[in-house]
């Protein structure tokens, strides 16, 4: 469907309305004094016009155009200056035509009109400017108070996940450091304890051995939560082990094929976005396996042609509902969504067509971090 300016314009015939449009946003750029020079020749070519033609051809109608274009571009005074110097300029030019010798009641009332004319348009076009300029300046300053609503809401985003990012890593090394301390404690303690048993023939030894297996146990269950709650460490190389790391939990503990293909430039300087980075595809397997059924996760992490960090995350389950868009989205494709935006990440996820999942996340080079990036939730 057309609309009519194209319509014209595919018709050849000229384009008025965006010719005005586009001859006053020139005019709005011009200053006030040369607003009050055009506007006062107007009034003097329209004058000498009028008096060119006689005053059986009142041409009072033509006075309005520089009288408005002086309210709107300079003020409303200027406008009541032009209103009053285009009535002199119209009487006088139908007086020097001989209008006075005819027809002098008729021009004195004709004159009369013409003035409450001038200012009534005066009286309306500075209040429609003024009005105008009121709703701009409510509108920069409404836009302004949302750009610091969002900039603060943006800043207690970043704070809340850097908080909880923190607590789970205090959590994470109290885990390693104290428990699996504790218990890496309570096994040596159980295993001295058997090897006497074992020494005096006790037949208590054999359970012995099972509590101290069931300690050790309990000693990598520690390991494994204390990495989950902590896993990027925060040097260059860190991403590369925690992705490693990922992969061999995922093969172990959802019993699933897992591959892993990591360039070993693949890294990302922030430690924040590094710790992001890993939370996408941490939950991207999660939901893989829980929501979509995967028996086969391939995780991609390398460097494209802008230097920029790319994850996949590609699964071969049921795949993302065609449905799907950012309102309806769950938790964890939200939760992935956001940390890619406070990245200023390339974040989308999308049905494979050959079936499952796939998740892409584009972390820019520092360099490149200041072009919006676009968060999407389509099938293909």
């Amino acid at each position: 469907m057309t609309t009519r300016g194209s319509d014209r314009a595919s018709a050849g015939e000229p384009d008025f309305s965006g010719l005005v449009a586009r001859l006053m946003r020139s005019l709005a750029r011009r200053s006030r004094r040369f607003h009050a020079g055009l506007t006062l020749l107007l009034v003097l070519l329209v004058g000498a016009a009028d008096y060119l033609t006689g005053f059986e051809r009142s041409l009072l109608v033509f006075y309005i155009l520089p009288i408005a274009l002086g309210v709107w571009f300079v003020d409303r005074s200027y406008g009541i200056v032009l209103s009053i110097l285009s009535f002199g300029i119209w009487l006088l030019g139908d007086f020097a035509a001989g209008a006075l010798d005819t027809k002098a009641g008729i021009v004195g009332w004709n004159a009369a009109i013409g003035l409450v004319a001038f200012l009534i348009v005066v009286w309306l076009l500075s209040t429609l400017r003024r009005l105008l300029t009121e709703l701009e300046s409510r509108v920069v300053q409404r836009t302004a108070a949302l750009s610091r609503e969002m900039r603060e809401r943006e800043r207690l985003e970043r704070e809340i996940l850097e908080v909880s990012e923190r607590e789970q890593s205090r959590i994470g090394h109290d885990l390693h450091d104290g428990l699996g301390q504790h218990l890496t404690g309570a096994a040596l303690t159980g295993q001295l304890l058997s090897e006497r048993l074992m020494t005096r023939g006790a037949k208590e030894a054999p359970e012995a051995e099972r509590v101290v297996a069931l300690i050790n146990e309990a000693i990598e269950i520690t390991r494994s939560l204390a990495h989950g709650l902590s896993p990027v460490a925060l040097n260059a190389e860190g991403l590369v082990t925690a992705f490693q790391d990922l992969r061999a939990y995922a093969a172990k503990h959802f019993q699933v094929i897992c591959d892993l293909e990591c360039e070993t430039d693949a890294v990302v300087d922030d430690p924040a976005a590094a710790t992001h980075l890993y939370r996408i595809a941490q939950e991207a397997i999660t939901n893989a396996v829980r929501h979509g059924g995967a028996r086969a996760i391939e995780i991609r992490l390398n460097r494209d042609a802008t230097n920029a960090t790319t994850l996949e995350v590609a699964d071969d389950g049921v795949g993302i509902p065609e449905s799907t868009d950012r309102g309806r989205a769950g938790l964890g494709l939200r939760a992935m969504a956001h940390r890619a935006e406070l990245m200023g990440a390339t974040f989308w996820v999308r049905r494979r067509p050959e079936g499952g999942t796939m998740v892409h996340c584009s972390v820019p080079s520092p360099g490149d971090s200041a072009k919006v990036r676009p968060v999407d939730f389509t099938a293909a």
